[in-house]
């Protein structure tokens, strides 16, 4: 029963992120600008819902719809589909003064918010 509500939740949220890129409008209001962050809504909307097509663990389901949830909320409220920045977290060091120290890679993972959660960290 859960897993069919869950099923459903998923494919819900799915079909709302792509009517979003075909009803999106670019803040700039330039046309090539418009048909260019649709295809990023697209593309992106893919990927994620491949990648995390084999999760099966519930906690982790809900992670990936609140994080699918809040980057949409995101992207209307700063008409922009593009990941916000994530700032260095208090007292953090950039990922290319830190390598190797676990205490800083745990310091940032904590800060990393949830709508970038199914993005990898680029060093």
């Amino acid at each position: 029963m859960a897993s069919s509500v869950t099923r459903l939740q998923v494919l819900g949220l799915y079909k709302k992120l792509l009517r979003t890129s075909q009803k999106w409008q670019a803040s700039t209001g330039n046309l090539q600008d418009t048909k260019d962050e649709q295809i990023y809504i697209r593309n992106e909307t893919k990927t994620l819902f491949r990648k995390n097509k084999q999760v099966t663990d519930p906690g982790e389901i809900s992670l990936c719809i609140r994080e699918a949830e809040s980057r949409l909320e995101m992207a209307v409220h700063y008409q922009s589909p593009y990941p916000r920045p994530v700032n260095i977290p208090y007292q953090g060091l950039p990922p290319s003064m830190s390598k190797g120290k676990k205490a800083q890679d745990r310091l940032r993972k904590q800060a990393k918010p949830v709508y970038l959660h199914s993005h990898d960290e680029v060093n």
